[in-house]
């Protein structure tokens, strides 16, 4: 044999990738059947369909997600998968089923997420995301993936529920993909379109244990075929009747006959001459009718009451203060004479305003509402 020989190191490197490459041919046909992953898909476009919703409503953009894709991939190969800076979003399922997945925003769509919710129209970014800025797209995942949720509650016919997500930025080269326990890993790819600001793809990593257990439940829901069977069981009875007394041979044994007898089920008893009525229903005026056509379901909560508070200023006070206190006293508040005061609705800020006074009592005239940027500011403190 001639030519230079290859060393040890050189050798293994070239095992190396060739195992590489084999890692990453896995077929997910090898994993799920025809029908589990159909009922995968399934759950991806009812779920995904809902979380469009949710997000357009929530960054006044127009939402679109194409039909995901499946693959599946080794846990340990994951991080393998990110050439760039990725957010993710860590969801667990608490409630009706129990699991995790991870779903992964590239950095630059995160971005645009962050500066839609917080007020802006998407296009004039922060260099790096803030603490404020991943709040907002936790919210904004914390929505879509609620909404998620919901949907799955009504295809398995049983509530569904999710704990708050939690998020986090993964860098290049990203750390270890450690929060996924399975060694095969479900991968759902799908285009996300916002508007004319996002067009790319997001992906979302399921464990194979925890993607059987949702496919369960659905195939369990609708295949007839999982039901169980019950079986109508007729009641019988083996009677042994007394022998005829026949004249017998002396030392002649007669042995018992054993026989089969159906008994009846009983029937309930027909009653002759029923007394049957005609139905008579209430009869609704148009009027009635007229007035509940074009409502929207936000008109369900119009007549919930909600305290509204006006809040002067606070201080903190010792005990001693406290008990020194008497008719008279003044206490000084952390609000310069003049500022505008804070407006409340069940304890939650809305609004600021100034004191007016209204014939012989006192009322606010609201001066500005508080922003969402000043409410998600509130949100992480």
């Amino acid at each position: 044999m001639s030519g230079a020989s290859l060393s040890q190191e050189e050798i293994n490197a070239l095992f190396s990738q060739i195992n590489n490459n084999n890692n990453f041919s896995l077929s997910i046909d090898d994993f799920l059947t025809s029908m589990e992953k159909d009922a995968l898909g399934e759950i991806g476009n009812i779920s995904l369909g809902s979380s469009t919703t949710a997000l357009s409503a929530l960054l006044n953009q127009r939402v679109q997600i194409t039909t995901p894709t499946l693959s599946v991939i080794e846990q340990s190969r994951m991080d393998e998968l990110i050439q760039e800076k990725h957010v993710a979003v860590h969801v667990d399922y608490t409630e009706g089923i129990r699991g995790k997945n991870l779903l992964m925003i590239k950095e630059n769509d995160a971005k645009i997420i962050a500066n839609l919710m917080m007020g802006g129209d998407g296009t004039v970014l922060e260099p790096e995301l803030s603490e404020m800025s991943l709040s907002a797209v936790q919210e904004a995942m914390n929505q879509m993936m609620g909404s998620a949720a919901t949907s799955m509650s009504t295809l398995f016919s049983q509530k569904v529920d999710i704990s708050p997500p939690a998020i986090d930025v993964l860098g290049f080269p990203p750390k270890k993909l450690e929060s996924l326990q399975d060694d095969i890993i479900i991968k759902v790819s799908f285009r996300l379109t916002v508007g004319d600001l996002i067009d790319s793809t997001m992906v979302q990593f399921i464990p194979l244990s925890f993607g059987k257990e949702m496919i369960g439940k659905v195939l369990q829901y609708e295949s007839p075929a999982a039901k169980p069977v019950v079986e109508e069981v007729v009641s019988t009875t083996l009677v042994s009747p007394m022998p005829t007394p026949t004249p017998m041979p002396n030392n002649t044994a007669v042995a018992p006959t054993m026989e089969k007898v159906v008994v009846p089920q009983a029937q309930p008893p027909v009653q002759e001459n029923p007394n049957v009525q005609k139905v008579e229903y209430t009869t609704f005026s148009n009027t009635q009718a007229k007035s509940q056509v074009g409502q929207s379901n936000i008109d369900l909560l119009y007549d919930i009451p909600l305290e509204i508070t006006v809040e002067l200023g606070r201080t903190n006070l010792q005990i001693r203060k406290i008990l020194e206190l008497g008719p008279g006293a003044v206490i000084q508040l952390d609000k310069l004479a003049g500022e505008p005061v804070d407006i409340l609705a069940n304890h939650k800020l809305i609004a600021k305003g100034e004191v007016v006074v209204i014939e012989e009592n006192f009322g606010v005239r609201i001066t500005d509402i508080i922003s969402p940027v000043d409410r998600l500011t509130r949100m992480t403190n």
